[in-house]
């Protein structure tokens, strides 16, 4: 049934939480400050389509529903976000195919749009608009429509946007639901009629390896990068190479990042299973507490005890700066 949403997030989490159904299954805050989003969702009968505004950079795991695709355009005159190592200018809009696994980031405040739609359901419109050979690809597709019919695809779905935004009665008529999706699909067939402009074959296999990074860190969080290339049989260089295009930064300092991160949930979440900050810390691979509080409080803006305490609501042991026997990670 068709309905609208908008939100308001000061956690990363809940962020997260309100884009899973749209793919995002995870997201690392790499910016620092405090974490703001806008979010509006608008649901409609075979259509789903997303505003949002971040003000942090970011970088999150996307994977594209088994049976949907993704169509990614600019909005507003600001930086959008990378996807999948390509940076999507003004002119151009991106596709990912059903059950694609993809990093997007995004380097400072962003906006940007989505519209998402079974796969089947643009097969069989743009076949019926636009001749038999339609076809988007399953992997990620950078396009650059013929203006009049980019113009028209952004303007619907701002329209779209701005109605829900001020909560318009519109999408309770079922008449003009029917309407405006009929209009936006014809749009986004003749954005995608004139085919998708080439890249290179190495950009796909380099998605590949950092999805394959993404589920050995949900296994095992603590993993250097040595063990890393190691598990997936490809040589380090390689393997920095795909980090610096697609995520815009190391792999030492993505897993930093990573596991800090897996610490500073814990911490707010009150682990019932530790006594002090020290033995969460340890939990995810931390060796060098001092250095790691430092870095902490340059991240979140706190301790990680003042985390700890304010999440669970009952004090902790403050964790005190050991003396230099062992290297941060």
């Amino acid at each position: 049934m068709p309905g609208t949403v908008t939100s308001v997030f000061s956690e990363p989490e809940d962020f997260q939480t309100a884009l899973r159904e749209d793919g995002m299954l995870g997201m690392l805050i790499i910016g620092r400050g405090r974490f703001q989003a806008r979010l509006t969702q608008i649901t409609l009968h075979r259509l789903r389509l997303l505003a949002a505004e971040e003000h942090l950079s970011r970088i999150a795991f996307v994977t594209v529903p088994a049976d949907a695709v993704l169509v990614a355009l600019p909005i507003g005159g600001g930086p959008s976000p990378i996807w999948g190592g390509i940076e999507m200018q003004v002119h151009e809009i991106i596709t990912l195919g059903p059950g694609q696994r993809v990093h997007v980031r995004t380097d400072g405040p962003c906006r940007w749009g989505i519209i998402r739609l079974p796969a089947q359901d643009l097969a069989g419109y743009g076949r019926a608009l636009s001749g038999a050979g339609f076809a988007v690809p399953r992997f990620v597709a950078r396009w650059r429509p013929p203006p009049a019919a980019r113009r028209e695809l952004r303007h619907l779905h701002q329209v779209a946007i701005r109605a829900a935004e001020a909560r318009s009665t519109a999408f309770t008529d079922g008449e003009a639901v029917h309407g405006l999706e009929q209009q936006l699909i014809e749009a986004l067939v003749e954005c995608l009629s004139a085919g998708p402009l080439e890249e290179e074959m190495s950009a796909h296999r380099h998605r590949e390896i950092l999805a394959r990074v993404e589920g050995l860190l949900q296994m095992q969080p603590v993993l250097r990068v040595a063990e890393i290339w190691a598990a997936l049989g490809v040589a380090d260089r390689t393997l920095r190479r795909c980090c610096e295009e697609h995520l815009g930064v190391s792999p030492g300092s993505y897993l930093r990042l990573h596991r800090m991160q897996q610490v500073q949930r814990a911490l707010r979440s009150g682990d019932p299973n530790a006594a002090t900050v020290a033995e969460v810390a340890r939990r995810y691979g931390v060796r060098h507490l001092g250095r790691f509080a430092a870095e902490y409080r340059v991240l979140y803006g706190e301790l990680p005890s003042v985390t700890f305490r304010r999440g669970a609501g009952r004090g902790v042991t403050e964790l005190r700066p050991e003396r230099p026997r062992a290297r941060f990670l």
